[in-house]
């Protein structure tokens, strides 16, 4: 599936602890300045997962530099979820704390194609938890310019309340990914993190201030409770915009490994591409 024109090439950024940030950065064919992109995955999801991948060739395709990467304690170091001790720490301060160590990378240019990368144009895209991850580093950095959340989430407190109770009870929980046919464990630090940061990690009123337009692009074959909060995060501002995706799931009809693009997913990208190009 990959573009003739695209290359790309691969890179590691160790964090100590044994913690690193593994990604893939997406060059488009003339090698001049031109903005950056940062892909986020969501909560189960990793820089190799469905429709990343295709994503970020599509937006080299169309002239951007596209960054889709692991943040470094989403659980997968070569393959599905073989880290889970590390998805089980995981938290909205790590990921924040990853992709400011990213930036930083890109403006000593340590990172393939950097020294082409216009850092005065960066957008990111997040897709579920990864569009609350962007919305919150966005309304913290300048440097970005724009955000796309793909079906992105409202409320970042999006854990049911047994399995909050499991994990005070026993120091950790388990949620199943029915992909994979694991039990995903997640450890206090999660529901620390979020309690020590609501009013940082307020969706919400983030939108009402920050200095940048976001676009939600919302499947509306999705869940109710996604839906209802893309609602209200259009809300929160005039510059925020919302295209609904008709008959579009979670994954706007995707399936992992994305054998085939299905027309759900088109019409993200093509809203995606259209919304940088006037906001970047």
């Amino acid at each position: 599936m990959l573009y003739e024109s695209i290359e790309n090439n691969s890179f590691t950024i160790s964090l100590g602890d044994d913690l690193y940030l593994r990604g893939e950065v997406h060059a488009p064919k003339e090698r001049t300045n031109k903005p950056v992109i940062l892909v986020c995955h969501g909560f189960k999801g990793h820089k190799d997962w469905n429709f990343i991948p295709y994503a970020a060739e599509e937006l080299a395709n169309n002239g951007y530099y596209a960054i889709r990467f692991n943040f470094s304690c989403n659980g997968v170091k070569d393959n599905d979820f073989d880290e889970l001790d590390k998805f089980a720490v995981n938290t909205y301060s790590r990921e924040l704390e990853d992709i400011a160590v990213l930036i930083g990378q890109m403006r000593e240019q340590k990172l393939p194609y950097s020294d082409h990368f216009d850092m005065e144009r960066i957008g990111m895209i997040g897709h579920s938890r990864g569009g609350a991850t962007s919305i919150i580093f966005a309304s913290e950095h300048s440097e970005i310019k724009s955000v796309v959340c793909w079906n992105g989430v409202s409320n970042i407190d999006f854990f049911n309340e047994d399995l909050k109770q499991d994990i005070r009870k026993n120091g950790v929980g388990y949620i199943a990914n029915k992909r994979t046919n694991q039990n995903m464990p997640l450890k206090s630090n999660i529901l620390e993190d979020i309690e020590n940061n609501q009013e940082r990690f307020n969706i919400l009123s983030i939108l009402e201030s920050i200095h940048v337009p976001v676009l939600f692009l919302q499947g509306d074959a999705d869940g109710k409770w996604l839906k209802e909060g893309a609602e209200k995060m259009n809300d929160a501002a005039a510059k925020h915009s919302l295209v609904r995706i008709e008959d579009g799931t979670h994954t706007f009809n995707a399936a992992h490994p994305l054998d085939e693009v299905p027309v759900q997913l088109e019409q993200a990208l093509h809203e995606t591409i259209y919304f940088f190009n006037q906001n970047i």
